[in-house]
């Protein structure tokens, strides 16, 4: 009952075709070394692409992306090009193999440091190596403003937008 998940589409390759897969079991695990996690079931197509290159790029969406996010957890690569599909524009990353989606506001570029066999899925531990930020969502001070992206969550499969900041952190403890 961890509602809402943050909901990503997660590109990887292991040198043939490349291939998107929706997670919406992922996070932030670590901050110095930078660290995410995504937990993937082992019988989906892009568990094998990831394990074999040992790389992967998480690829925030938004309101503008919820139906190819959502193409893109229900399809299964074997069958088709989902970046053909969807008209999602892959685009070469700085530092590993997997395409970044270029319609992303955020692509963060992950290297495997292990692999947590869980149960239903296995938890992929990986390090941030590279993250991109799409300029039109900066504010004018050159921070990353989430609203002016509309980004989306799942809740018990359902799709939200967030947008509406609410606070900054320590706002309840400032002075006034």
């Amino acid at each position: 009952m961890l509602y809402p998940l943050p909901v990503v589409m997660v590109s990887c390759a292991d040198g043939g075709k490349p291939n998107i897969l929706t997670v919406a079991w992922t996070g932030t695990i670590c901050s110095d070394p930078p660290m995410v996690s995504i937990s993937v079931r082992k019988e989906r197509y892009s568990y094998d692409l990831i394990k074999k290159s040992g790389e992967f790029v998480i690829n925030l969406t938004t309101e503008a992306l919820v139906r190819a996010t959502d193409y893109c957890g229900v399809r299964s690569g074997r069958k088709e090009d989902k970046f053909e599909r969807t008209g999602l524009t892959p685009v070469p990353a700085e530092v590993v193999k997997a395409p970044l989606i270029a319609e992303s506001p955020v692509n963060i570029e992950c290297r495997v440091k292990e692999i947590k066999e869980l149960g239903s899925h296995d938890m992929f531990l990986a390090e941030v190596v590279a993250v991109h930020a799409d300029e039109a969502y900066m504010d004018e001070g050159g921070k990353f403003d989430l609203s002016f992206a509309k980004p989306i969550v799942y809740s018990h499969g359902t799709y939200y937008c967030l947008g509406k900041a609410l606070g900054t952190f320590g706002y309840s403890v400032k002075k006034q």
